[in-house]
């Protein structure tokens, strides 16, 4: 799953010249319908608000907005909180290496010790994110959310809170192998965070060879991802005719089996310039 970050911006649409400067495509499907389809990072810099006035443009014409999650309705979980400490559940190296993030993260390991798996893992995620300087509210999905309802634009969820926690619940070994990933590939992380915080503030990568780090496979990937993906595109192919900004996170739009590449793979679905066609 690495591949040079040239062979992504070609991907994404962002090998020059550039028709904008975060990382999107333009599709039409067999109906007729374009998509806007852009690629989120979901927590963000302050520099990376407000949006960019092409993409508000795009908010503006679309008769939908189309989020994975509508992260400004209330959640709430539930779900078990007692599972035995992470000093079972891991190998030694895998506990020493939990310890020692959690030491530089400044988080007392207690707090996740009786986690599921996957819940210690984006705590991990989310304080590292925090620590790099990234926060909720300058999000794409929040900031793209926020202009919808502001302009009164219907907002059309391709899963909700709720089946993405049934997603997390179903990993097996109640989520061990996100955390084990997590620990593995934690400073291919902060790379990769730094990575896609430059697309949105237009600092795209020149180095041809430079790789972009994304450790995820196996079954993890075609769960996490992969099934996601493919799920996703049968509900856009099956969207009315209209205009539509569809977000997600970037990751989906990368690699083996992306958004992209399953849209584009269908027949009737084309690519098109939006300097001409909007």
């Amino acid at each position: 799953m690495i591949n040079t970050l040239r062979k992504l911006a070609i991907v994404l649409g962002l090998a020059p010249p550039l028709a904008c400067a975060y990382p999107a495509y333009d599709l039409v499907m067999p109906n007729g319908s374009q998509l806007h389809l852009v690629g989120s990072i979901h927590m963000g810099t302050k520099a990376m608000s407000p949006l960019p006035s092409s993409l508000m443009e795009q908010l503006k014409q679309a008769d939908g907005i189309i989020v994975e999650v509508d992260i400004s309705k209330p959640v709430s979980f539930s779900g078990r909180r007692d599972y035995p400490p992470l000093a079972e559940r891991l190998s030694e190296p895998e506990y020493l290496a939990l310890t020692n993030i959690s030491q530089q993260l400044k988080l007392d390991i207690k707090h996740i010790a009786t986690e599921s798996g996957w819940q210690a893992a984006l705590v991990l995620q989310n304080t590292q994110a925090q620590q790099f300087g990234l926060q909720g509210e300058y999000g794409i999905d929040y900031q793209v959310i926020r202009a919808a309802n502001q302009h009164a634009i219907p907002i059309i969820e391709l899963e909700g809170a709720q089946k993405q926690l049934n997603l997390l619940e179903q990993l097996p070994n109640n989520g061990i192998p996100l955390l084990q990933d997590s620990l593995e590939h934690w400073q291919d992380n902060e790379l990769l965070m730094q990575i896609m915080v430059g697309w949105w503030l237009n600092q795209h990568a020149s180095n041809e060879t430079l790789s972009l780090p994304y450790g995820m496979g196996g079954d993890l990937y075609n769960l996490l991802v992969t099934d996601r993906n493919r799920q996703w595109k049968q509900h856009l192919l099956a969207l009315p005719k209209g205009k539509y900004v569809v977000v997600v996170g970037a990751l989906h739009l990368f690699g083996e089996h992306n958004l992209l590449q399953l849209l584009k793979e269908n027949a009737g679905v084309t690519s098109y310039d939006r300097s001409t066609s909007l």
